[in-house]
């Protein structure tokens, strides 16, 4: 009788959480894949769902900025000067109108004029310019990092960060807590007993969050005194000194950013900050207009806490008003269909479409996925080019002559749909020549791909490529 029960109860279980996915699933692969799951493994498959295929992160944020600050950024921080900018170059084109009204629906937070964006390249670069501006800030130091090594480069902002809170800055610390094991010991110990204040995002644990391991804070902001900030791609660690030597180095962009949207790059920090640790914020102070800051900006959060999966949409809306040229590098490359047709729809309408990607992969199952999407793509004109070593991780895409978008984000599944990432569109003329220029020198050293050169693979090889697809949207 007992085990009757309990089987009854479990069946029921397993009928209704299915029942959940199937309603509440937005893609039919994932509920299909979660009503298998339910109906297959009873007890079992429901545990997996309910830790981790609900996602529990969006409620929990509407409820924060509800009973926090409120959604700030819809009541305060609008475009006054909106309505003129359709007459304004670029926006007199209308395939950057559209990918600006786009934008301007998708998005929270309006697009602002009068900043100046700034490439850096490797850790060469962006590491001293980052550690000056922490050494000199004099009011707030905000700091978020999905990797901060322990290491020398470490070792040095750890220094930088505690001095700059002896002296009396708001030094706030924002790490992943996932990504934090990638350095031991964990730089939170560092941190321990300072004035630095740390905190850790999402750490496993079986609080109303869930644990939710698969959901991550792939964000690397930087905000010093509320006019500064940095962001891209680039974590803090040894590996980005491109000219050191070492084996797993990695090449890197990163960017330099001053003007009003430093505002909203301190608004999303403050976001994360107060999501971790229920600390209210209140109104955000932007700065106002850099001499000659020529772009127009606009701080894009994304993650499965919003309302859209907005960097999908966009990246679609971008490539579908390119008319000249799209120009893409990233370390990772898994589109999803509507990606692929948007780029091949480019193609055949005129648009000379380049991609480059590493030739060395440092997550090889995602190279292998990424290899079984290039024939799609080569055979109706896209150029592709595989980037020599070492592992470049710089990640960008620029549409014709005017707009960028850049950040945190990767091509792939995990960065449009869980992880929580912070990318800034621009418009700006200066950044586009000065990537170009980037995009050209490493295209001339790279090697081309072709579709013979796809065709030709081994049968094992074709193989192994396809299985790493199956797996694409979690790897």
């Amino acid at each position: 009788m007992l085990n009757w029960l309990a089987w009854l109860f479990l069946t029921g279980l397993s009928i209704f959480s299915a029942v959940h996915a199937l309603l509440n699933k937005r893609d039919p692969r994932a509920a299909l894949g979660w009503i298998v799951v339910c109906l297959s493994l009873p007890g079992i498959g429901v545990l997996f769902y309910w830790l981790l295929g609900v996602n529990r992160i969006r409620s929990r944020a509407r409820d924060w900025q509800q009973q926090g600050p409120g959604r700030y950024w819809s009541e305060a921080n609008t475009c006054a000067w909106a309505s003129h900018t359709f007459e304004i170059d670029p926006f007199r084109s209308e395939n950057y109108a559209s990918l600006r009204s786009l934008s301007d629906s998708v998005t929270r937070r309006p697009l602002l004029q009068g900043n100046r964006v700034e490439p850096l390249y490797n850790g060469e670069q962006v590491f001293p310019a980052m550690l000056q501006a922490i050494r000199e800030a004099r009011i707030s130091v905000y700091l978020s990092s999905y990797i901060f090594e322990t290491n020398r480069t470490g070792q040095e902002f750890v220094t930088a960060l505690n001095e700059a809170a002896e002296r009396g800055v708001d030094v706030r610390v924002l790490i992943d807590a996932l990504g934090e094991y990638y350095s031991f010991p964990p730089v939170r110990r560092l941190f321990r007993k300072t004035s630095v204040r740390f905190a850790r995002f999402l750490p496993p644990s079986f609080s109303d969050r869930g644990i939710h391991l698969h959901l991550r804070n792939h964000r690397k902001l930087l905000v010093i005194d509320s006019t500064l900030g940095f962001t891209g791609g680039m974590n803090i660690g040894d590996r980005h000194l491109a000219e050191s030597g070492n084996a797993r180095r990695v090449v890197d962009i990163h960017f330099r950013v001053s003007g009003p949207v430093v505002g909203q790059m301190q608004e999303a920090f403050l976001e994360d900050w107060q999501f971790v640790t229920d600390e209210r914020y209140e109104g955000i102070r932007f700065p106002t207009a850099v001499a000659e800051g020529q772009g127009f900006c606009r701080g894009i959060s994304a993650g499965p806490n919003e309302d859209f999966e907005k960097l999908s949409w966009i990246l679609v809306g971008a490539l579908n008003c390119a008319r000249e040229r799209v120009r893409i590098m990233t370390p990772y490359f898994i589109p999803d269909r509507p990606v692929i047709t948007s780029i091949n729809a480019a193609v055949l309408r005129g648009v000379e479409v380049e991609i480059i990607l590493p030739a060395k992969n440092n997550l090889p199952f995602v190279a292998w996925a990424s290899q079984a999407y290039l024939w799609e793509f080569l055979q109706y004109g896209t150029r592709i080019y595989y980037q020599p070593a070492p592992f470049a991780h710089s990640k960008f895409l620029m549409v014709d002559d005017y707009y960028v978008l850049l950040g945190s984000a990767n091509l792939d599944p995990r960065s449009m749909r869980l992880n929580f990432e912070f990318n800034l569109e621009v418009f700006d003329r200066h950044l586009t020549e000065a990537l170009d220029e980037h995009f050209d020198e490493v295209r001339h050293r790279s090697k081309l791909v072709t579709l013979q050169e796809m065709d030709s693979r081994s049968l094992p090889v074709k193989m192994r490529d396809s299985l790493a697809k199956l797996f694409s949207p979690y790897l």
